[in-house]
């Protein structure tokens, strides 16, 4: 966190004429980052009222990610279905489990506010369990897993694809995180793995970690995170069982939607005003002109080289790393690769939402496009005004 400098050391702020709506990086993540979960902007109001030293504003903190690399990424809890298969298989993971939680669980009706009780009932039994026995019950849990995952252990033929990937996820994450219970996750949450190109949006109030690999990170303009577990931060348990909204199924996955009648322009939009990202793409021996906005944007060189002109003559060299900033009303530029490269020329341009009616992308509450890692028969199936900046006649700068 802290304010973001243009290359001359000035405030980008001072430049845009207040703060832009929205957080722009590339994440790489070598082990896994927190459980965790974004508030809402009551919750978010309230959090920065009670606990401003670990919750800095009162802002919500929606996100969108690109995959940049193969990304892995546990993003939503599971269906009923699959954690009740999960408590009955795993007796260490059914030990840090009250018995009238399970029971909420087994028995619960197809009504969905039904399941979501049930679902509440689960996890703060799981999240508030003993430190002792949850470490007890994990040793013991990674003691079994590594037996079976051993060249000599023979996996049982009818032994779903699903199940053996989250033994593998629970003894990755044991082993970046000693002693920590959050390793069990994967019994809890969908565990994903995001294909170079594809996106998913995380809507506030939804548990996830993102575990490895590259993604373009989008979001509201906030620092408000509420963690639980894999991590040595500050943890909020209570905070983060009571604001979740115990939807189940994962996100919308989605490769972008062709964007002003270029199939090279790839738009991801989320259902929030924030923010969208569009993923540029120009090969050797061909110009692509951006297009125009009215809004500021940040765009970032995300691989190859090439070089860009507008009818101003301004004149950039483009390198993987390099980001710039494009006022509102920025003259178009047109970004050109020389026919001699081996590869195309790729940015990353994140700006306000400028097709809010035409999202790509939902969250877990209202997807209909994915069942969980395994699909049963059985399952069930106010947007904030942002404020504008005053006109400016600064040129594109680099950040």
């Amino acid at each position: 966190s802290g304010p973001t400098t243009l290359r001359d050391g000035t405030l980008l702020e001072s430049v845009v004429g207040g703060q832009l709506p929205f957080l722009f990086k590339i994440l790489s993540a070598g082990k896994a980052l927190s459980i965790q979960a974004h508030p809402c902007k009551e919750g978010a109001r309230r959090l920065h009222l009670e606990n401003p030293t670990n919750y800095v504003d009162d802002n919500h903190k929606p996100e969108l990610a690109v995959a940049l690399t193969p990304f892995e990424a546990m993003c939503g809890f599971r269906r009923l279905e699959e954690i009740a298969i999960l408590i009955k298989k795993h007796p260490e993971f059914a030990a840090c489990i009250s018995n009238e939680a399970k029971l909420a669980i087994f028995l619960c009706s197809r009504d969905e506010e039904d399941k979501k009780k049930a679902l509440r009932m689960l996890f703060q039994s799981f999240m508030s369990c003993p430190v002792e026995t949850s470490q007890t019950q994990l040793k013991k849990l990674l003691k079994r897993l590594q037996k079976e995952q051993s060249v000599d252990h023979v996996h049982p033929h009818e032994e779903p694809p699903w199940e053996r990937k989250c033994a593998r996820a629970i003894l990755r994450l044991a082993q970046q995180f000693p002693g920590d219970s959050g390793a069990m996750a994967p019994f809890l949450l969908n565990y994903l793995l995001i294909a170079p190109g594809e996106s998913f949006y995380m809507a506030a109030n939804e548990p996830h970690a993102y575990v490895a690999g590259e993604i373009i990170e989008c979001m509201a303009c906030s620092d408000n995170v509420v963690r639980a577990g894999l991590t040595p931060k500050f943890k909020d348990v209570d905070n983060l069982v009571n604001m979740l909204t115990y939807s189940m199924g994962g996100p919308t996955i989605n490769a972008g939607t062709p964007a002003y009648g270029d199939d090279r322009i790839m738009r991801y939009t989320p259902p929030t005003g924030e923010f969208e990202v569009m993923i540029i793409t120009c090969n050797p021996g061909e110009d692509i002109t951006l297009p125009a906005l009215s809004v500021p944007a940040i765009f970032v060189v995300l691989e190859g080289s090439g070089n860009t002109d507008n009818e101003e003559g301004q004149r950039l060299v483009m390198r993987p790393g390099r980001s710039y900033y494009m006022p509102e009303h920025c003259p178009q530029l047109t970004l050109a690769v020389n026919d001699s490269k081996r590869g195309p020329l790729k940015i990353a341009l994140a700006h306000e939402n400028q097709h809010l009616d035409e999202p790509t992308l939902a969250c877990a509450e209202f997807s209909k496009e994915w069942g969980g890692e395994f699909a049963l028969p059985s399952s069930s199936i106010s947007i904030s005004s942002i404020p504008t900046t005053p006109k400016s006649n600064v040129g594109m700068r680099e950040i």
